[in-house]
């Protein structure tokens, strides 16, 4: 995204749907998602074409669609590409808003492309966008504790401390992803890393 981009852009939350769910390191970017729907002043509303739950905005001056796909988290490619193809949002526009084991917890990390790291969620986007060259904006989750499957600790809630910072953590990712749609990737990376 650069200055001179005028078409759409879609913000994309990864997430599990259900209220079991709701509260878990997984669902992170679902949580993102919320604070930007807040943030303009808006409501999801079912997107019966893409089995995303969608919410069309404007970010200084530009069509901004937050999304957050209905299906679960190994299957959000399908609707992250229906969407994309049905608003014409190039797969370089399209911001997917995820966890990331890799990062220490509450760690915020912007990037474009490059492997999914063991996360089904992305191995779903880049196979349905046929690549890897969407933004990204990356929560920290840190690793599991002790010999915990990696698998396991992604669907478990943030432990008892951890919750106490969660709200803090998804309000930066928000701050985040709109500085990203404001200046772009590189001057963003500059401004946060």
């Amino acid at each position: 995204m650069t200055e001179s981009t005028t078409g759409p852009a879609l913000v994309v939350g990864l997430g599990n749907p259900g209220p079991e769910y709701e509260r878990t390191r997984h669902n992170v970017g679902f949580l993102v998602a919320d604070v930007l729907a807040q943030r303009v002043g808006g409501r999801f509303a079912v997107h019966k074409k893409s089995g995303a739950d969608l919410l069309q905005a404007r970010l200084d001056g530009r069509q901004v669609l937050i999304a957050k796909p209905r299906s679960f988290m190994n299957l959000s490619g399908r609707p992250v590409a229906a969407l994309a193809k049905f608003f014409s949002v190039q797969p370089t526009e399209v911001i997917v808003v995820h966890d990331e084991l890799d990062l220490p917890f509450g760690e915020i990390r912007l990037k474009r492309g490059g492997g999914e790291g063991g996360h089904n969620g992305l191995r779903s986007v880049s196979s349905a966008l046929t690549t890897k060259d969407y933004l990204r904006t990356r929560i920290g989750i840190g690793r599991p504790p002790g010999r915990q499957d990696p698998a396991d600790y992604v669907l478990k809630p943030f432990a008892a401390p951890e919750r106490k910072e969660v709200p803090v953590i998804v309000e930066q990712a928000a701050d985040a992803v709109e500085l990203l749609l404001r200046v772009g990737l590189e001057t963003a990376q500059n401004q946060l890393h």
